[in-house]
């Protein structure tokens, strides 16, 4: 008894859902170099992300505003996972609404049961929505992100969901990272807008080159941090257009 106690205590899987692309689990355990509770989500057999990793995710929503230069802003976030990108937009004094658009109802129940406490209280922030829909097929849309959203467009569209433009969760996403599918979004942003775009890939100079067909300013940010896991430094990468 005593050890099937010590083993829960280690490891623990709040939530498990069958879903089109997967099984799809957050699990909780104890990282033992570190000594603190790691909470992960898995997709199949994919890591989708972890709380010992989120200083890209973070960064994804500072970088992304710090290129907004205007007040009272419209956010809307790709992909709510774990919810650090949407909880530091939050910090940003200037968001006066925040959607977040996540395409499994699984994921915004995790938030509204709060099971993740490092960002308790995101789903309840008066300026948030939660959104359950496929963001790319809101892009492809005549409706785009919908009803809610402004007549003039959006003033910022910070985007986490794929790996990275060339390593897609699901291949229907792959036409959104071409020229042509950046154009369809740019529709969805207000004038002087901004995308911003997290990778777990090094900067790729031909993304960088299709953004620029569409945007007037891109910047690939590398962003690095510590990696308990190997002792040493890991980066992604948050690309910033306006």
């Amino acid at each position: 008894m005593e050890e099937d106690l010590r083993v829960s205590l280690r490891f623990q899987e709040l939530a498990w859902h069958e879903t089109p692309m997967g099984e799809l689990s957050l699990r909780r355990r104890l990282e033992p170099s570190l000594k603190v509770d790691v909470h992960e989500v898995k997709l199949g057999d994919e890591y989708l992300m972890s709380s010992l990793f989120t200083v890209a995710e973070v960064e994804l929503a500072r970088l992304g505003l710090a290129a907004h230069d205007g007040d009272g802003l419209d956010v809307v976030v790709g992909g709510l996972g774990l919810g650090y990108t949407a909880r530091t937009a939050l910090e940003d004094s200037r968001v006066q609404r925040l959607a977040v658009v996540e395409a499994f109802a699984e994921v915004i129940e995790w938030h509204e049961r709060e099971l993740l406490p490092d960002v308790a209280g995101l789903a309840a922030d008066p300026r948030t929505s939660l959104v359950q829909g496929d963001f790319f097929a809101m892009v492809r849309a005549e409706a785009g992100f919908g009803d809610g959203a402004p007549e003039r467009g959006v003033d910022a569209i910070l985007l986490d969901i794929d790996h990275s433009p060339q390593h897609v969760l699901d291949p229907s996403h792959a036409s959104f990272y071409s020229a042509a599918g950046l154009a369809r979004m740019t529709r969805l942003l207000a004038p002087g807008g901004v995308f911003a775009l997290w990778s777990d890939d090094p900067p790729e100079e031909d993304f960088v080159s299709v953004l620029g067909q569409t945007f007037e300013t891109v910047r690939a940010h590398v962003v690095t941090f510590d990696n308990p896991l190997t002792g040493g430094e890991s980066s992604n990468t948050v690309y910033v257009a306006r």
